[in-house]
């Protein structure tokens, strides 16, 4: 079919994280010329990852781990040059093309403009008793799995392929399994029931087995699309799946695709299976680019048959093709598992030919300038570098009647992640973490933002997520964005989404009684850090593929929080002497303080600094951010670490931080007292770090 002239052209979507779009994305990254020619293109995913659909038996028999069956969808985005947004899709206004997103912590986010939309969204399973746990999605069945102990009861509803390979998996693992069947599917488990018994599975046929309570009920009951696509518009089948024409193109919606488990060709229709969703995969990214050429779009005639082979939890597998089939056989399921690793190392390679091709300059507050090169700046202007503080005092009291003092800083760095809400809330509390350093309340923010050279329409799309990404934490801390200024770069940068080419700085104002500073520290201070560093590393890694999604994803959760109410709860153990750990690292912050200590020292804990997940192993191997060598030149100032045992420890100290944790000095006494106090209060990985010594 030609496309028309009026077909909505600009920013795509992929909705969902399935494996047609991890296909898809695996292909841009090896060919780049194989990517639509689009302004922006972004990933939404609940997840930084999901779960190749082969390998989840071998899961929940616990013969492999979770890491084996891991599709990483951030590090597939990176190399793709594709923006990765992390949320919940709840809902879809298909008239004004918004899609409706849900943070990871549950509270609302701006909807994402989707002029062009492709929907690959899994299933979720058919409706079943109320006590019984949905097999998908699959992680929570998955912690509910790790939680039983061995030879525990598990009941599975369900008659098909899922339910019976399922069955063999969790009699592997070790579990006591019932499994109820209906009669009327009796043609297809029949076959498998032997099988089943001989593996030590009981067999309930229409009625409920009378032993004990199960420790745990799973249904297996066939798949839907998506519940939210009842209230979208958009043409549906009798299983919730979304129909699509031979393009893949939802029917009367030009512009939006469906594929895998969620969509189903009208004329075509094939049952939710992993083979047709990695087959629609080359035909979708035909169809993508040609969309943006005007071309016309090639449509697709899937095979008729799939392959399909059920593992029996001992090494053999039962296979079908069609009308064929045939029973448990070794030599099947080696087969399987050529087919299952062959599929894992394909969605592989993209990092290391990402890593061969890109040079690493990192972005967040890694990008700021070297200390040596500030420190000369500031020298040669003859400006006083004795005592810098986290925020300036702009003057003594707000009003003649008030003992608040009035203080102001500012912050910003090119954008940490390519997901603009997200890396605007990381801006902003990057920036208030200056005022909270000096015990201050943030009041109120301008805003300086330099977008890309882009059209109209993704200019104002990524200046509304920004703007709401900065008011989702003004507002959380009653605080009012006052205005400020955009300006757009000279030109697009080649190697970036655009959403990733945003700059962000802020100046934050707000008020404090008695501003804390960074020195002078007293002897017998305890220094507190309030939680996990490594973010630095973290992100150089992410750069070049080599950081798991969930150590980033657990190090953004971490970073989103806000540490105001550190403030009351730091002055009330007699706080006054505090800091941020930001660019600099930990042992840059630290040798401000005590610069501005004289006649003190610091005995170190070297082995006390927490750290984010992942960040020690990715040390050990030898990464850093870019700015980290620059740091180390502060080891001059610290001549007895310089052969510390354990360089990783060391790097960790050295680690440029974005959204780092607050450093406070807190009085002796106090000080045990005050460590509790955060680690019952939202910091758990509050630690002391160092005392001082007179």
């Amino acid at each position: 079919m030609a496309i028309a002239k009026t077909q909505p052209q600009g920013a795509l979507v992929l909705a969902g994280g399935g494996h047609s779009h991890a296909l898809l994305l695996q292909r841009w990254a090896m060919a780049p010329s194989s990517r639509p020619a689009l302004g922006a293109i972004t990933l939404v995913s609940r997840s930084g990852s999901s779960l190749y659909s082969g390998l989840v038996p071998s899961l929940f028999a616990g013969t492999i781990g979770l890491e084996a069956c891991r599709i990483d969808l951030r590090r597939l985005c990176n190399a793709a040059q594709v923006a990765f947004v992390e949320a919940e899709i709840i809902g879809l206004d298909s008239s004004k093309r918004l899609l409706q997103l849900r943070h990871s912590d549950g509270s609302p986010r701006p909807p994402l403009s989707c002029p062009l939309l492709s929907l690959d969204l899994g299933a979720s399973t058919a409706a079943g008793p109320a006590q019984a746990m949905a097999i998908k999605p699959l992680e929570p069945v998955l912690a509910a799995l790790g939680a039983l102990t061995p030879g525990a009861l598990v009941q599975l509803i369900g008659s098909g392929a899922a339910a019976v390979e399922l069955s063999f998996a969790l009699r592997r693992r070790g579990l006591q399994v019932q499994l109820l069947l209906q009669s009327k599917s009796r043609p297809y488990w029949d076959r498998f029931s032997d099988g089943l018994r001989a593996a030590g599975v009981e067999l309930h046929v229409d009625c409920e087995p009378t032993s004990a309570s199960p420790a745990l009920r799973l249904l297996c009951s066939g798949s839907r699309g998506p519940a939210w696509l009842a209230a979208t518009g958009l043409p549906l089948n009798q299983q919730g799946r979304l129909c699509t024409d031979a393009s893949l193109q939802v029917l009367g919606f030009p512009g939006f695709f469906a594929s895998g488990d969620c969509a189903v060709i009208q004329q075509q229709p094939r049952p939710a299976s992993g083979v047709w969703a990695v087959r629609a995969a080359p035909i979708l990214a035909a169809n993508l680019q040609r969309l943006s050429l005007g071309k016309k779009l090639r449509l697709w005639q899937p095979q008729t048959h799939a392959l399909q082979l059920l593992g029996d939890g001992k090494g053999r597998a039962y296979g079908q093709w069609g009308p064929l089939r045939w029973g448990a056989s070794r030599l099947s399921w080696l087969w399987k598992q050529k087919l299952d690793q062959r599929f894992m190392a394909m969605l592989q390679q993209p990092s290391s030919v990402m890593a061969a091709s890109q040079e690493m300059a990192c972005s967040g507050c890694a990008a700021k300038l070297p200390a040596q090169v500030l420190n000369q700046a500031l020298n040669q202007l003859g400006l006083d570098q004795t005592g810098p503080q986290d925020a300036a005092i702009v003057s003594n009291s707000l009003s003649n009647s008030s003992s608040q003092q009035w203080l102001q800083s500012c912050d910003g760095f090119p954008a940490l992640v390519a997901d603009p809400w997200l890396n605007a809330r990381l801006t902003t509390l990057h920036a208030c973490s200056d005022l909270w350093a000096s015990g201050a309340q943030i009041q109120s923010a301008q805003l300086l933002i330099q977008l890309p050279r882009c059209s109209v329409a993704l200019q104002s799309e990524l200046l509304s997520q920004s703007l709401a990404g900065v008011q989702s934490v003004l507002a959380q801390h009653g605080a009012q964005l006052l205005g400020g200024h955009s300006l757009q770069a000279m030109a697009q940068e080649a190697n970036k989404p655009l959403s990733q080419q945003l700059l962000l700085a802020l100046t934050v104002n707000g008020f404090a009684a008695d501003p804390w500073l960074k020195g002078p520290l007293q002897p017998g201070d305890v220094l507190l850090i309030s939680r996990s560093i490594g973010t630095g590393v973290l992100f150089a890694a992410a750069q070049l593929g080599k950081a798991k999604s969930s150590w980033i994803s657990e190090a953004l959760e971490f970073m989103q929080q806000s540490q105001a109410g550190l403030v009351p709860l730091l002055a009330a153990h007699g706080c006054q002497v505090c800091t941020d750990v930001t660019g600099f690292g930990l042992l840059g912050h630290l040798t401000e303080m005590l610069a501005a200590s004289p006649g003190v020292q610091l005995q170190l804990e070297l082995d006390a600094a927490p750290a984010l997940k992942g960040a020690l192993t990715l040390l050990q191997q030898g990464i850093a951010s870019s700015l980290a060598p620059s740091n180390k030149a502060i080891l001059e100032k610290w001549p007895q670490l310089i052969n510390h045992q354990s360089e990783a420890i060391l790097q960790l100290w050295l680690d440029p931080q974005t959204c780092g944790p607050l450093l406070a000095a807190i009085p002796a006494a106090q000080a045990e007292a005050c460590l509790t106090a955060m680690q019952t209060n939202g910091f758990p990985h509050a630690r002391q770090i160092a005392r001082v010594m007179g």
